[in-house]
Formats: structure tokens, C-alpha cells, sequence
């Protein structure tokens, strides 16, 4: 019998998180408590925003339902370790879907994961390789984590971090979001060194560790962290990427199932009447080289013409000639 009312009310809870329909005697009998004391725990549980549904008759029972705000989560050790090696196995490959907010949500159960189990999460990580995955630069989930808590804390985070010619820096900052493009991370942060704003590349982060100096956020120059990435990318600011421009003699749905949603969502071209060919525009920023792109837009299997930048323009050539005399 559990007499500590708020582990016996965990205990309630966590068995309610399971989709089935309990007895109220059956509940009693796991708790070791009355009917009417599980009748009093559900009211408490209720009080504190969980939504208990309650049905009559000899076979009703309670069931925790959907409701307005999410509550939150009691786990059990196996629940947690899936959970923590699922959102480590997407946010080290920048998967698309993966986004801060998951970032976030491992950073936070992260940090109440007692150690066993952390090891757990660990070792299994270690011992599992994928047979596939995303095609950026890998990241440590412990990086992301520690840039995710110092994002929400507004703590300024200190790293190391090395260009893309190989230079190696130090950077105090006050972190204001992480970015995924669905292949890499971005930081986007205020540089103290620079007093200027800047993006990161997170696989080039190095040893990242927030202060614990706290800092009022700063307003961002240029509308939202996604929106000041893509205009860095396209000013240089981020060196290895670039803004490339592709016009498809197709219709946006039939590009966009054969098009890798990170390097863009095709938009269809205006103007396009009823008797013409339909056509959709791509645009989007990439650090692969440009002869890998014009092979994946080939792939695409539809005609199509790039318009930038010129390099893209030169490899689709090139490719269109060695193409010719492969067939002849």
C-alpha cells in the first residue's frame, strides 16, 4: 500500500497513461488503497489539469482522454530510453521534421534521465548503426542539447568554432535560435566579439558550454531565425553554401514527390493557363557541389532550366555533353 499521496498519485497517473480503460477496483488493487480513495486521487488528478473521463455501469472504468493543454508525462525507464534514442538518432542527422522544439524536449528529459539510464541511451546509441540517414554532417545530440538549454535559459554560450578554410575561433555569444534546414543545424546568434549578428553551422561547433550569465534578448534584424538564415546564406555570410534557382516544366506536386524537401518547396509559376504546360519554381540554398545537384534535379525525371547561380548553369552543361556522348 502506497501512503505517500503524491507517489501514490504518480503511480495512478503512470497507469492511466496507458490506453486501456481501468476498473476502479482494479486501480485499488494496484495502489492498495479504497475505491474511494482513487475516486478522491482521480479528482486530484483532475484539479491538476490531467482530463480523467469516468464511465458508468458494472464494466466502466477511468480513462485518461485528449484534452485542451498538454500535461505532463509520467515515463517508465523503457518509455524514456525509446524516447531519448529516438530524438537523439533524428537531431544528430538534422532529419527533416526534427526541429528545435524536439531539440528542446530532449534537452529536457536529458537532464532529469537518471544516470543509469543515460548510460543506457548511450551505450545503446553506440552499438546501433542506421541503414540510412540523413545526408548532413553528423552532430553530437549532447551539443545540441546544450545549445538548445542555453537558447530557452538565455544563457550565453561559449564554443569554439571552425570555418570552413579550417581557422579556428572562439566565440562568446547570446544564442537566440537553432535552424534546421533539414541537413544541418544553424545557430543563430548575437556575437559579442563581432557586435553583429551571425549563423553558425553546428557541425562546426566545437565544445560548446553555456556560462551561466544570463542576457536580454536582442531584437533580430531581419524578421524570423529561419528568414535571417536563408538571406545570411544568400549574402555569404555562411561560406560553403549557396542560392540556387530552378524552373521545372511540371506542376509543383509532381516535383515536389521527387524532390528532397530541404532543398526546397517548388512554387507554381503564375500566369500558367489551362493549355499550357504547367511549370513550378524551386529555390533554395545547398552546400553540396553543384555537379551532385544537377545530377539530383536531372533525376527529377522532367525538363527543366536552371537560372542560378552560374556555376549550376556551367555543370548542367557539362553533364548534358558527357550525357550525349555516353548514348551515341
Amino acid at each position: 500500500m502506497t501512503t505517500d499521496t503524491p507517489a501514490r498519485l504518480l503511480q495512478l497517473l503512470s497507469l492511466l497513461q496507458t490506453p486501456r480503460e481501468w476498473p476502479g477496483g482494479e486501480l485499488a488493487d494496484r495502489l492498495g488503497v479504497s475505491r474511494r480513495t482513487v475516486r478522491r486521487d482521480i479528482d486530484r488528478l483532475r484539479e491538476l489539469g490531467y482530463p480523467v473521463q469516468a464511465t458508468q455501469g458494472a464494466d466502466g472504468g477511468y480513462r485518461l482522454v485528449a484534452g485542451k493543454a498538454m500535461p505532463p508525462l509520467v515515463l517508465d525507464d523503457e518509455e524514456a530510453v525509446a524516447i531519448a534514442v529516438g530524438l537523439r538518432a533524428g537531431a544528430g542527422h538534422a532529419l527533416e521534421g526534427v526541429d528545435e522544439a524536439s531539440v528542446r524536449a530532449l534537452a529536457k528529459l536529458e537532464q532529469v534521465l537518471p544516470a543509469r539510464l543515460r548510460h543506457r541511451v548511450s551505450t545503446l546509441q553506440a552499438a546501433t548503426t542506421p541503414l540510412t540517414h540523413g545526408d548532413g554532417a553528423r552532430i553530437a545530440p549532447e551539443t545540441l542539447t546544450v545549445m538548445a538549454s542555453a537558447v530557452a535559459g538565455r544563457e550565453r554560450l561559449r564554443f569554439g568554432y571552425c570555418a570552413k578554410d579550417g581557422t579556428e575561433s572562439r566565440r562568446l555569444t547570446e544564442p537566440y535560435r537553432l535552424v534546421s534546414t533539414g541537413r544541418r543545424w544553424y545557430l543563430v546568434a548575437y556575437d559579442l566579439g563581432r557586435e553583429d549578428w551571425r549563423t553558425f553551422r553546428v557541425d562546426r561547433v566545437r565544445e560548446p558550454f553555456a556560462t551561466g550569465a544570463r542576457f536580454a534578448p536582442r531584437e533580430l534584424p531581419e524578421g524570423d531565425a529561419a528568414e535571417y538564415l536563408r538571406r545570411s546564406i544568400r549574402r555569404g555570410h555562411e561560406g560553403g553554401e549557396y542560392a540556387f534557382d530552378v524552373l521545372f516544366e511540371a506542376d509543383a506536386e509532381f516535383v515536389a514527390a521527387r524532390l528532397p524537401a530541404w532543398l526546397g518547396r517548388p512554387e507554381p509559376e503564375p500566369g500558367a493557363d489551362d493549355g499550357e504546360p504547367r511549370r513550378c519554381r524551386v529555390r533554395g540554398t545547398t552546400g553540396d557541389p553543384v555537379q551532385w545537384l544537377a545530377v539530383r534535379l536531372l533525376m527529377v525525371g522532367c525538363d527543366f532550366r536552371v537560372r542560378a547561380p552560374e556555376d549550376l548553369v556551367a555543370s548542367v552543361r557539362e553533364l548534358g555533353v558527357r550525357l550525349t556522348r555516353a548514348a551515341g
